[in-house]
């Protein structure tokens, strides 16, 4: 079963998106590939056959005229019998006849094609391949020498090789076409497997850009097909989910600014229609005034966090000594935790195997950051833990060097402390404003979602402890060390 996001309802399919360009479909174009790369490779071997069709065709009749010419020239006598059947030896092929003999006397049909380098070389007992001409016509020219002396020449019109090359090449083409379009066909098929599923998966894509959710993509087909289909599926529920936190976050953002909204109305209305006491008007001044204030700092939680995902947030990095941060935080709020009768400690480090005397002068710990954001960061913990712990309960800022550089800030309160479920949603936007509204005080349900993401911002991060040594709820912030010295 889907379900379609409210804002997609009556928008059109195509509202939002951009028209794609036109290109040939995927499918279509490894159908092009693959009948091009079968087309070169039809063409690479129709050339190389049509080239070794006329060389084996020629060296085939060159062989069968050596074997025959070896055979006559091992006869006893290579005399005028010998010479008279060179006709019978001629055939339908125009084969002909001659007979070089040991004197260097030649005669038969095929005299005129052989040269003087060819009968010299057959007199040095020297086979001879190559071509003549006789009666005006090309012909094979293959002799070999006898072993008592002289030698057999023997001729063939090249006009047998060229019509047997033609019959070869003839042949070649349809095996040659048959390849090409068993291979454009081959390529269809390919193309059809590896594009269904990235179709499949694109129109999941589009179903999703237009708001619908719950919708399943295909796993199936290759490997890379398969991973989009699961890449979209994960991101279907990571949409369903962030959805369904912002859908939560905006509830919790219209609920928290009606009750004060509520109230400013309620004693508005009340004051223009004079049903407001004399005396009880500084009363409700201080009411309107507090519920004002609330507003400011609500709508001040949510501008801060819109600028903390802000693409073009910047920050200030120096060198900044985290000690001295921590103590100016720490006398700037203990005037706020004394009216709250909360004891607010600070812990600073000590150089290293020196003892914890009060008047000793603490290390400095240093790292490059952004001291205005640290100490934002800071600030914004501390009044988070000044809000849930009791009167007679402490409040500790410590701050430490981290193992390996870096350093650690901690914010810790003697507060009733987080469950391991809390521990798992702390920095999610009002999650724990939602879950402790009427149990303890609680402010925007923004505070440690922006710690968190200001953390992140200054290469940090920040984590959570139920329950720290002073038994309520212990912050860590983990800040980069400060860059080697120029």
């Amino acid at each position: 079963m889907t379900e379609r996001h409210p804002a997609a309802e009556g928008r059109p399919v195509s509202e939002g998106r951009p028209a794609p360009h036109r290109r040939g479909s995927l499918a279509r174009n490894i159908v092009l590939l693959t009948t091009a790369v079968a087309a070169l490779a039809v063409a690479l071997t129709g050339l190389i056959a049509w080239q070794t069709a006329a060389h084996g065709t020629e060296q085939r009749e060159r062989d069968r005229l050596g074997r025959q010419a070896t055979l006559l020239s091992r006869m006893p006598d290579l005399s005028q019998p010998l010479f008279d059947g060179a006709q019978a030896l001629g055939g339908p092929n125009g084969e002909r006849l001659a007979v070089l003999g040991a004197d260097g006397a030649i005669a038969g049909a095929a005299t005129p094609a052989v040269d003087l380098a060819s009968r010299a070389d057959l007199l040095a007992g020297r086979p001879v391949d190559t071509r003549g001409v006789l009666g005006g016509e090309e012909v094979l020219l293959v002799g070999r020498p006898g072993p008592r002396g002289g030698a057999v020449v023997l001729t063939e019109p090249y006009a047998v090789v060229a019509r047997d090359t033609d019959r070869i090449r003839r042949n070649t083409l349809l095996p040659l076409v048959v390849g090409m379009v068993g291979a454009a066909l081959a390529g269809g098929l390919l193309a059809r497997r590896i594009a269904r599923p990235l179709v499949a998966a694109a129109r999941v894509a589009h179903r999703l850009a237009d708001g619908e959710r719950g919708v399943r993509a295909g796993v199936d087909g290759p490997r890379e097909a398969a991973e989009i289909g699961h890449a979209l599926n994960v991101l279907d529920g990571s949409l369903v989910h962030s959805e369904n936190r912002q859908r939560e976050f905006l509830l919790s953002v219209s609920h928290e600014l009606r009750t004060p909204l509520t109230a400013l109305r309620g004693y508005a209305e009340a004051l223009a229609d004079g049903m407001i006491e004399p005396e009880r008007l500084p009363e409700v001044g201080r009411i309107l005034a507090g519920e004002t204030q609330r507003l400011d700092r609500f709508l001040g939680d949510l501008l801060d966090l819109a600028r903390l995902e802000a693409d073009d947030f910047r920050l200030e990095t120096a060198a900044t000594d985290l000690t001295a941060l921590v103590a100016e935080a720490a006398a700037f709020w203990a005037e706020p935790a004394a009216r709250h009768g909360v004891g607010l400690r600070c812990e600073p480090p000590r150089p290293s195997g020196a003892p914890q005397e009060p008047e000793q002068e603490p290390e400095a710990v240093v790292v490059a950051t952004d001291a205005f954001r640290v100490r934002q960061l800071i600030d914004g913990l501390v009044q988070n833990a000044l809000r849930v712990t009791p009167a007679g309960r402490p409040v500790v800022l410590a701050v430490r060097p981290a193992d390996g550089g870096g350093a650690r800030l901690e914010v810790r309160d003697g507060g009733p402390g987080l469950t391991d479920d809390d521990v798992r949603v702390a920095f999610d936007s009002g999650a724990l404003h939602e879950r402790y509204r009427s149990v303890r005080p609680v402010g925007s349900g923004l505070g440690l979602a922006i710690a968190h993401r200001l953390a992140g911002l200054l290469g940090g991060s920040v984590a959570v402890r139920g329950h720290g040594p002073e038994g309520g709820a212990a912050f860590t912030v983990t800040l980069p060390p400060a860059p080697p010295p120029r």
